[in-house]
């Protein structure tokens, strides 16, 4: 049985940034601390820093994971529950057995 995981990007640059995390609750405040809190003050306006400083100190994760997407025109795409495959679940042998009888191989 596969596990389960849930993944971030943070579309923030050129090069987007991927995180993952078991679930979504450790997903919010993940962002929350490597994203949002790890952002410079001075890139944020002062009258949209208190209520980001507000929510992070309330614990209030998604509150300031928006917050911050809005006032930096920022977009984090959150993937939640995506099942994550292992060697156990896919190996050589069953991989080939199940490529040939795939659609691709339908007439």
């Amino acid at each position: 049985m596969a596990d389960r995981v849930t993944y971030a990007i943070v579309k923030e640059s050129v090069d987007p940034r991927v995180l993952l995390a078991t679930d979504d609750s450790v997903m919010s405040r993940l962002l929350a601390m490597h994203v949002v809190a790890a952002t410079p003050a001075s890139e944020i306006p002062p009258a949209k820093l208190g209520p980001i400083r507000d929510a992070l100190l309330e614990e209030r994760w998604a509150d300031a994971v928006g917050a911050w997407m809005e006032v930096l025109d920022t977009v984090i795409d959150v993937f939640t529950d995506e099942e994550v495959i292992s060697e156990e679940d896919l190996d050589e042998e069953r991989a080939a057995l199940e490529i040939r009888v795939s659609p691709i191989f339908r007439d």
